[in-house]
């Protein structure tokens, strides 16, 4: 099996390193990940005409990792671009990403994003994430659950083309885990979005300014204020125990299927029978 990885929060995350180990017994691994930090730029690519820097840190008979200084939908275009030119890989896996890309949180994901540009070519693609911020985190339980996670997802793909597994684990001791299940995307949106900046925000997740690809020492221009992005989540009261963000808060790992066609067709039906369509 050929497998293209990817993640959002750069190369040397533990999360994308717990990956790797998770994903060589499975084939042949061709590792492309961010440079640096990239979460939140869903499917942004680096366009611009601007300089791109790669670079292969290791090479094997069944492994190869490297670096792409751009968007994580990027690096899965670069790989398709170029080690997989002839032959596309068998599915595109990205993660583990540090943080939950369920409920709106999907809309946004930069892990999402790349597994949605392998889904726009054609490839199976599964993003994986853990529900905490801490760059440091224990990735046991997806260690010991996810392999078999992959396997079924792989042993039962269906006819359809554009789908994206969602696969999102409670930050919870494996012995804790109730259970795997499979729900729907949750609504929510995030409110007081935009506080000072202050480094001891970050401090709070663990994180430094650094591991974001900033400097602790930012300045601003004269005249600029600066703000940092973060926010608390608003849960929307439409929501059932089936949303895939309360379903990790019961203690189950939640699979989420989504599809690269966005188009909402029994709106485009009610548009239809409201008389929408017209002949000129």
């Amino acid at each position: 099996m050929e497998i293209l990885i990817t993640n959002d929060d750069g190369y040397q995350a533990k999360g994308i390193r717990t990956l790797i180990e998770i994903m060589r017994p499975f084939g042949r691994v061709t590792v492309i990940a961010p440079k640096k930090h990239q979460s939140g730029m869903s499917m942004a690519v680096s366009l611009g005409l601007k300089q791109i820097a790669y670079k292969e840190l290791v090479r094997t008979e069944n492994y190869m990792e490297s670096y792409l200084d751009a968007t994580p939908a990027s690096c899965v275009k670069f790989g398709l671009n170029t080690c997989f030119l002839e032959k596309k890989p068998d599915v595109v896996v990205s993660g583990i990403n540090h943080g939950s890309n369920a409920a709106s949180a999907s809309c946004y994901s930069g892990t999402l994003g790349a597994a949605f540009e392998g889904a726009l070519n054609g490839i199976p693609s599964i993003g994986v994430s853990l529900d905490t911020l801490n760059p440091d985190a224990d990735f046991s339980a997806v260690k010991k659950y996810f392999p078999e996670i992959f396997r079924m997802i792989m042993e039962n793909l269906p006819e359809k083309k554009g789908i994206i597994y969602n696969v999102n684990f409670p930050d919870i001791p494996a012995e804790d885990i109730k259970g795997i299940k499979t729900g729907y995307q949750g609504q929510g949106i995030w409110i007081k979005e935009f506080k000072p900046w202050d480094p001891g925000l970050l401090a709070h997740y663990g994180i430094t300014p650094e591991m974001l690809g900033q400097s602790s020492q930012t300045e601003a221009e004269d005249g600029e204020e600066m703000y940092v992005m973060t926010g608390e989540f608003v849960d929307d009261p439409c929501n059932t125990a089936e949303a895939d963000h309360k379903l990790m808060q019961q203690g189950y790992i939640s699979i989420t299927a989504h599809n690269i066609d966005s188009t909402d067709y029994a709106e485009i039906g009610r548009l239809k029978e409201k008389g929408f369509e017209k002949e000129f």
